[in-house]
């Protein structure tokens, strides 16, 4: 470079310095190659900028969605779940992922060979053919095979996952704006879960209270769906004014509710735990303020839960006999010493 300047005059361009032009073929050619570097360096500068800005945004969306918040930072892996589904479909996607990476590396990798190793300025020639039958015959037959091998697996979960029968248990769930509507079919049982109230009067703008106080931000519900543990449960999902989508990523699947149509899921978790999601489908102003939590109970307590749920009075009767013989007791405790 140092002899270059001195042999020309630099001047320098919109992307950086380059030498200025001398008499002779050697000089006009060092000249134009100088210019081809320092535009291609300012292009893929402001390449590398706007990818930089695109994966700061994503970051930050990412972050700020409440369903990130029971998640624990940078874990962007799929999780396996609770259910044998969610498993399935989990072994399923670290499978293709690996298949996915192996022809990224041999794909980008031929492809960089190829950009480097016989590039124009190393005195590469291109070849003249534009045809090959065996190598068109491969490129076919190959990638074919590779589809078939990752579509048998994936279509028999997709009809273990359809198959609904057999279940002991069916709950219809409902989508409104902007809660869930919950009814046990074969019980007398239903009613109606929303944004719990902490969270919903934390999100008011002007409120003065911090999201960071407040568990579950966004994730928890007055009234959770409640089902019991080791048992299939059905679920018949619909939606009362516009489309909405039923997720809870730890049992493994979504689905839509749309009005006028009634889509079925199941489930069987075998646990018992507090599982939490929320609408997956953009249904207006308050969307994201539709979260899903699913708590999952023994048999015994869920069949205490749900003779509650039947016979209200007889539960607030029984609650109110509890709290009145909680002091008497406490006071006959001392005598007995």
């Amino acid at each position: 470079m140092g002899v270059l300047l001195a042999r020309g005059r630099a001047r320098r361009s919109g992307n950086g310095w380059w030498v200025g032009r001398v008499p002779g073929p050697a000089s006009r050619y060092m000249d134009l190659n100088w210019r081809r570097v320092f535009r291609m360096g300012g292009v893929m500068k402001r390449i590398g900028t706007i990818y930089l800005r695109l994966a700061s945004a994503a970051l930050a969306l990412g972050f700020s969605l409440p369903s990130l918040a029971a998640v624990e930072r940078w874990k962007l892996n799929m999780t396996p779940g609770v259910t044998e589904v969610s498993r399935q479909v989990y072994d399923i996607h670290m499978t293709i992922l690996w298949i996915c990476i192996v022809i990224g590396v041999l794909v980008f990798g031929a492809m960089a060979v190829a950009i480097f190793r016989f590039r124009k300025s190393r005195g590469a020639v291109a070849a003249t053919w534009s045809h090959n039958d065996k190598a068109e015959v491969v490129l076919t037959i190959v990638p074919v095979l590779i589809l078939v091998a990752m579509a048998w697996p994936a279509t028999q979960v997709l009809i273990h996952m359809a198959d609904t029968r057999n279940a002991e248990m069916t709950i219809e769930v409902t989508g409104y704006q902007w809660k869930w509507g919950y009814r046990y079919v074969d019980s007398d049982v239903s009613f109606i879960s929303s944004l719990a109230r902490n969270s919903d009067d934390t999100r008011q703008l002007g409120s003065g209270l911090s999201p960071d106080q407040v568990k579950s931000y966004l994730l928890d519900v007055d009234r959770p769906l409640v089902i019991p543990a080791d048992t299939k449960v059905r679920f018949v999902i619909t939606s009362g004014d516009v489309i909405h989508s039923w997720w809870v990523p730890a049992l493994g699947w979504k689905q839509d509710a749309i009005p006028g149509i009634i889509n079925d899921q199941w489930t069987l978790v075998k646990e018992p735990g507090i599982y939490r999601g929320q609408c997956a489908e953009l249904c207006g102003k308050d969307h994201g303020f539709m979260p899903i939590v699913v708590e999952v109970k023994p048999k015994t307590e869920f069949a205490q839960w749900l003779a509650a749920q039947q016979n209200p009075d007889a539960a607030a009767a029984a609650a109110a006999i509890a709290t009145t013989a909680e002091p008497v007791a406490a006071a006959a405790a001392p005598g007995q010493g």
